[in-house]
């Protein structure tokens, strides 16, 4: 798929969200089974434009003057992927699966469209009921903090301490060019693909020999602020999948007891 026709897609896809008011993952998988010729890097790509539309939704609206899908769809592309009012165009050339060309009004506000008059709401997409809230803490910085919390989440992967050094995992996946982590001092941060995708770390031989697990960042700070210590009794009460359980083992040197439940026994 060229990529006018994958935002063509995203556009279809973010439509069927906005009418049936149903989870984008949900009409995301019932696209791709409608649309087999889409190989994976496709529907990554898709899906990548279809969450960065719905977290910048507001914020996109305001610049395009509209929210309909294509709108809010248009808005990202210059808010969230930077692109210029050409690039935009180029995309919506109104060829063969490509979205319909610009309108004056569409081109004027890519061109020009800003949000410096918008509300704090609008500008850092968040609801307007938790403002005075953010006000509290954040003051004047809450349009900008709500606004990182709107760009991709980066792939962060936690060293297995009790197998390998956060080194040793550097140098054995140097291909990925990984760096380390801002905080965590047993992370490392590997770069995502343009379409949003991440390598398939899983099939890493340091992975398989157990050197490092994929874990984000903040949870790898959460388990190490529990400061647990070798010999130590610890409950997760609220274990998930276990990844912060894991990160306390190697906090713990395998040595005591960690009690790993939820309330949802599937997890």
């Amino acid at each position: 798929m060229t990529p006018a026709a994958r935002l063509s897609a995203a556009i279809e896809v973010f439509s069927d969200i906005e009418a049936r008011r149903r989870p984008a993952a949900d009409a995301l998988k019932d696209w791709g089974l409608a649309h087999r010729f889409a190989g994976s890097k496709d529907r990554a790509a898709i899906a990548s434009l279809v969450y960065d539309a719905l977290r910048r939704k507001a914020s996109a609206a305001w610049i395009m003057g509209e929210a309909s899908p294509r709108g809010v769809l248009l808005g990202m592309l210059k808010l969230q992927r930077g692109l210029g009012l050409d690039a935009v165009a180029a995309l919506c050339s109104g060829e063969r699966f490509a979205p319909a060309p610009l309108k004056e009004e569409e081109r004027s506000r890519l061109s020009t469209g800003t949000l410096d008059a918008a509300p704090a709401h609008v500008a850092g997409d968040f609801p307007e009921w938790i403002d005075s809230s953010l006000a509290r803490n954040f003051g004047d910085d809450r349009v900008p903090e709500m606004q990182a919390l709107a760009t991709r989440a980066p792939l962060d992967i936690r060293t297995n301490t009790l197998k390998a050094t956060r080194e040793q995992v550097q140098d054995g996946l140097a291909h990925l060019a990984p760096v380390w982590t801002p905080h965590s001092p047993v992370g490392l941060r590997v770069a995502l693909g343009e379409d949003g995708r991440g390598p398939a770390l899983h099939s890493e031989p340091e992975f398989l020999k157990g050197w490092f697990e994929i874990q984000d960042e903040g949870s790898q700070l959460a388990a190490l602020l529990t400061a647990v210590k070798p010999g130590e009794q610890v409950v997760d009460l609220c274990a998930g999948a276990g990844g912060k359980t894991l990160a306390m083992a190697a906090l713990m040197a395998n040595k005591g007891q960690i009690h790993a439940t939820d309330t949802d026994a599937r997890r």
